[in-house]
C-alpha cells in the first residue's frame, strides 16, 4: 500500500513541477504579448494629436498604415518565434544554438519595431525631441531575454519529460490566446 501512494505523490510531484515551468514560459509570453499589443493605441493617440496640431488628416493616416503593416510583420515574427523555439526543444537533442538564433532574430525584430516607434512619436515630427505625453513600456531587449530565458527553463523541463508529452507540453503557447490581437481590434 505504501508503494503505490509513493507512487502517486512522486507522479503529482512531476505533475507540479512540469506545470509550473510550463505556467513560466507562458506567463513571459503573455507579458511580452501584453506589452506589444500596448503600444498601438499609444502610437495612435500620439498620431492624432500631432495631426490635430498641424490640421492634416493626413499624419494620422499614413501613420496608421505604417503602423499597421509594422505591427503585422511583428505578430508574424511573434508566432514563428513561439513555434521555432518549442521545435528547437521538442525536436533536438542541443536546442541551446538553435533557441539562440530565433532569440537573435526575434530580439531584432522587436527592436525595429520599437525604432519605428521611437521615430513616429518624435515630438511634432522632429528628431531627438521626444512627446512627454507618449508613455510606452517597450523594452525590446528586455522582453526578448524574458521569453528566452523561459523557454531556456523550458528545455531543461523538457529533458525529463517522455516523448509524447514533450508536443503536448507546448500545445498551449501556439494557441490563439497567445497571438497577437488583430490590429484593427486595437485601434480605440
Amino acid at each position: 500500500m505504501k508503494r503505490y501512494t509513493l507512487f502517486s505523490v512522486l507522479l503529482l510531484l512531476i505533475f507540479n513541477v512540469a506545470a509550473a515551468q510550463s505556467s513560466s514560459v507562458f506567463g513571459a509570453v503573455s507579458e511580452a504579448k501584453s506589452k506589444i499589443e500596448n503600444t498601438v493605441p499609444v502610437v495612435l493617440e500620439h498620431l492624432k494629436k500631432i495631426s490635430e496640431a498641424q490640421g492634416d488628416n493626413s499624419i494620422y493616416t499614413n501613420g496608421k498604415q505604417a503602423l499597421k503593416k509594422e505591427y503585422e510583420t511583428l505578430s508574424a515574427e511573434f508566432d514563428l518565434y513561439k513555434g521555432n523555439m518549442a521545435s528547437c526543444i521538442v525536436n533536438k537533442k542541443n536546442s541551446t544554438k538553435c533557441m539562440n538564433y530565433h532569440t537573435l532574430y526575434f530580439r531584432n525584430t522587436l527592436g525595429n519595431y520599437n525604432n519605428y516607434i521611437n521615430y513616429i512619436t518624435k515630438k511634432n515630427g522632429y528628431l531627438g525631441v521626444e512627446d512627454e505625453s507618449v508613455k510606452k513600456d517597450f523594452k525590446p531587449t528586455e522582453i526578448a531575454t524574458k521569453v528566452d530565458s523561459d523557454f531556456l527553463a523550458a528545455s531543461k523541463a523538457m529533458k525529463k519529460l517522455k516523448s509524447n508529452s514533450k508536443s503536448s507540453y507546448f500545445e498551449q503557447v501556439k494557441s490563439d490566446d497567445f497571438k497577437l490581437a488583430p490590429f484593427d481590434t486595437l485601434v480605440k
